[in-house]
């Protein structure tokens, strides 16, 4: 790849102002995508956190490609392609791998896992995809997603990888102040709690190494998920709003980012291919934010007018004040150690938590194809056809 000019730290956050983005850039409307230049893949790709959610789509893109996303909508021949699963992952039963795939089971904070993981990989492209969200304790934040992280990418270094596309967050940056403020990539850290404090960290290590010169590095920050592969909690989500019992906090009409699996699954196979995205991170999400009573609404009308499902009209709509509280107790309980997921998630409910997308645009190329209707349909379908949620009266009609 040609050699890029070293961008300073404001590239990945560390601006000392305020971001001022504010105008809704990369939404719908604004100007089109660049048609950035994409390079090969090496023939040698690494995975992290193959049986994730992200990592089991990126496997899918990998191997049969991304319908409809041109030019990543046929498989990517490869020479090799190493997946590394977390051991849990095989005591709770592994998806099944490519069989040309070569399967790992570690765990990344162990030493002869980062080996074995990166042994003979030079030239290659390193997605690292694992992490903790959830953790049973508040210090295996900072172990996982930090510690874990800036020794793979040392030996990554050590090993020859040309690039390490790397997934953080938008924790690290926090909320916005209201609800038509976006955040650009100029954005200084101000982390949202542990998981925040960790993602920080985690980019900044990041930062260190690829300064280093050693090593390529591009960092991607996606918001709340959605799509296939969906974990149980976005199922339980699902059948809240069935049940009439997804609160709502406040009025709902804060703003919440997404991301469609497939438009993130996109916006990484750009950031791996692009050589001037070395140095840069990228906020990739859908073209606009979401209210919660938009994403609740589209949920149950989906459910109800397509999947047949009998909906309650019901909303659990908590005060704004509630929101508050249990990010209060949430942090008071993390200054303890003590983590708690159901706690934590209320606390987010009523926050606004609203990025652009624009340079990304600007400089992959990158422009989401599925937005939140068609994208929870396909959610929708998924849980249905794993039988993760009932079967409903309607599913005749969805073939």
């Amino acid at each position: 790849m040609p050699p890029v000019t070293p961008r300073p730290d404001s590239s990945l956050g560390l601006s000392s102002e305020p971001s001022t983005s504010g105008s809704g850039e990369g939404e719908p409307g604004s100007a089109p995508p660049t048609t950035a230049e994409l390079s090969a893949l090496p023939s040698k790709v690494i995975l992290t956190g193959a049986g994730g959610w992200l990592g089991r789509r990126l496997v899918d893109a990998l191997t049969t490609g991304l319908t409809g996303v041109p030019p990543f909508d046929q498989p990517t021949e490869l020479a090799e392609l190493r997946l590394l699963y977390h051991d849990a992952d095989r005591a709770q039963g592994a998806p099944s791998a490519p069989s040309r795939a070569q399967v790992l089971h570690g765990d990344l904070q162990r030493e002869d896992t980062r080996r074995a993981l990166l042994k003979g990989a030079e030239g290659a492209l390193l997605i690292h995809t694992a992490g903790v969200i959830h953790p049973r304790r508040v210090r295996d934040f900072d172990r996982v997603n930090h510690v874990a992280t800036a020794e793979l990418l040392k030996e990554a270094a050590a090993q020859g990888v040309r690039r390490a596309v790397v997934i953080s967050s938008n924790s690290p940056i926090g909320c916005n102040p209201h609800a038509e403020h976006r955040f650009d990539e100029d954005a200084p850290f101000d982390p949202y709690l542990g998981y925040g404090v960790s993602k920080m960290a985690m980019e900044r290590a990041v930062r260190s190494i690829e300064g280093a010169g050693a090593l390529e590095a591009v960092i991607v920050r996606p918001p709340w998920f959605y799509g296939p592969y969906q974990p149980p909690r976005q199922t339980l989500f699902f059948e809240m709003i069935r049940r009439g019992r997804a609160p709502i906090v406040g009025s709902g009409e804060n703003r919440r980012s997404m991301v469609y699996i497939d438009n993130l699954c996109q916006g990484v196979l750009r950031a791996a291919r692009v050589p001037a995205a070395r140095g840069r991170v990228y906020w990739i999400a859908d073209a606009e934010a979401y209210t919660m009573n938009q994403i609740i609404g589209t949920v149950a009308e989906l459910m109800e007018s397509e999947l047949g499902y009998e909906v309650s009209p019901r909303r659990l709509r908590l005060p704004h004040a509630v929101g508050e509280l249990a990010t209060l107790a949430d942090r008071s309980l993390q200054a303890l150690g003590i983590y708690q997921q159901k706690l934590h998630v209320l606390g987010e409910m009523n926050k606004h938590i609203a990025v652009s997308v624009a340079r990304a645009r600007r400089e992959l190329g990158y422009e989401p194809t599925v937005s939140l209707r068609e994208g929870m349909r396909q959610s929708l379908l998924y849980c249905v056809e794993q039988g993760l949620l009932p079967k409903p009266r309607g599913a005749a009609r969805w073939g």
